[in-house]
């Protein structure tokens, strides 16, 4: 009897202690990727004002030049790092939504460089909506992060082969493939250039890169603990195909920002693309098989506060305006002239919301139309010259 009660207290104490270490890792996790994107939105902010700064000032020097450029980049890197590192720490479900913390940063820092005054009353109705928004996003931030995932596994080699050759990833596979094709044969043959078709495409290669992402960065931690996992052909084939799905959803989004609004984009992207992270977590790792249904319908209640948040966020943001040249019907010895009467042509600040590196067009600076003083030929003494009168009398 006591063999067996020493027994069951020494599972229970490696129960609780695997269980003390996943909620620390994951901990560390959560950490690593809010860090992380809020570096990455900070870095791209400042990247816009060194742009704007030149432009501004009209220096002749190229953006690489200056010191604040190269400190973005530095930044950049850094946060890109860091939420590199994340998915080695946390469950795959629980990382992929936080990217909803680039968009609080990003509407945050928007709100701080607004570059005009408003009245109490237009102010209020201007942003009301974002201000729901990340009140929204940080809520459901909160719910998905304290009822996600809490398993968490240490990904070698080994384990990640048997998670390639198991059948639910196959069929997941097979599925994906076939989806995958029939959307490019749409898109491609049949020139269907809907936002959602090419966002599809981008989801779904976007659910292969953060499985892959996932075990590099997985493999990588562990060899630098002092578990070398280079040996392994499948840490190199993972690699090549996060490089390759990387590429291509560059590729993709690209194609879509040049029919779309860049907030629009934003936020279906962020919707998709996390919604198919999540099933690829669920699926390829099996993040959720000792969750109960408690756990997973709160993680989905928040994960849906945050898409809408998100997507009240980005909604605010209006579309940036054409510049259209306009005509004066002043008279220059009979001649309409184009000048802009001290007045400056300026583009439109209020959508200064932004979101991860869809870069909008807040960052234009000023420009003035040049006055143009053509004179014409003098006339001979001999001829009438046209006047105003005439022309109108014309």
């Amino acid at each position: 009897m006591a063999g067996v009660e020493y027994s069951k207290v020494d599972r229970n104490f490696q129960v609780s202690a695997y269980e003390s270490s996943s909620y620390t890792e994951n901990l560390i996790g959560t950490l690593l990727a809010i860090f992380g994107n809020l570096i990455v939105s900070i870095s791209l902010s400042i990247q816009k004002y060194s742009h704007v700064n030149l432009a501004g000032a009209k220096d002749p020097r190229a953006y690489y030049r200056t010191k604040t450029w190269w400190l973005g980049l530095l930044l950049t890197v850094l946060g890109e790092v860091g939420i590199f590192v994340s998915y080695a720490f946390a469950p795959l479900s629980l990382i992929a939504p936080l990217n909803a913390v680039s968009v609080i940063a990003s509407s945050i820092l928007g709100f701080i460089f607004l570059r005009e005054k408003w009245k109490p009353k237009e102010f209020l109705k201007r942003y009301i909506l974002s201000f729901v928004g990340c009140a929204l996003t940080v809520a459901g931030t909160y719910l998905f992060v304290t009822f996600g995932p809490n398993s968490h596994e240490k990904l070698n080699g080994e384990n990640i082969v048997k998670h390639v050759i198991g059948w639910p990833f196959l069929l997941y596979l097979v599925l994906e493939i076939i989806a995958f094709c029939l959307l490019l044969y749409f898109y491609k043959q049949q020139n269907a250039n809907y936002l959602v078709v090419v966002l599809l495409l981008v989801a779904l290669l976007g659910s292969v890169t953060v499985i892959t992402v996932k075990a590099v960065s997985g493999m990588v931690v562990l060899s630098i603990q002092g578990n070398l996992q280079f040996g392994y052909p499948i840490f190199y084939i993972m690699f090549v195909s996060m490089v390759a799905t990387v590429v291509f959803q560059a590729t993709f989004l690209s194609q879509a920002s040049q029919r779309y609004d860049s907030s629009l984009i934003a936020s279906v992207n962020y919707i998709l693309s996390t919604s198919f992270a999540i099933v690829a977590g669920a699926v390829f790792y099996m993040e959720f098989n000792r969750e109960d249904v408690l756990h997973i319908c709160m993680f989905l209640l928040g994960c849906g506060i945050c898409f809408l948040g998100v997507f009240l966020i980005t909604k605010n943001r209006k579309k940036a305006k054409t510049f259209e040249p306009y005509v004066t019907m002043d008279m220059m010895q009979g001649i309409p002239t184009i000048h802009d009467k001290g007045r400056v042509i300026q583009p439109d600040y209020n959508s200064s919301f932004s979101y991860g590196a869809l870069v909008n067009n807040d960052g234009v600076t000023p420009a003035t139309l040049p006055v143009v003083q053509e004179q014409l030929a003098v006339t001979p003494n001999n001829s009438t010259p046209y006047m105003s009168a005439d022309l109108k009398r014309d």
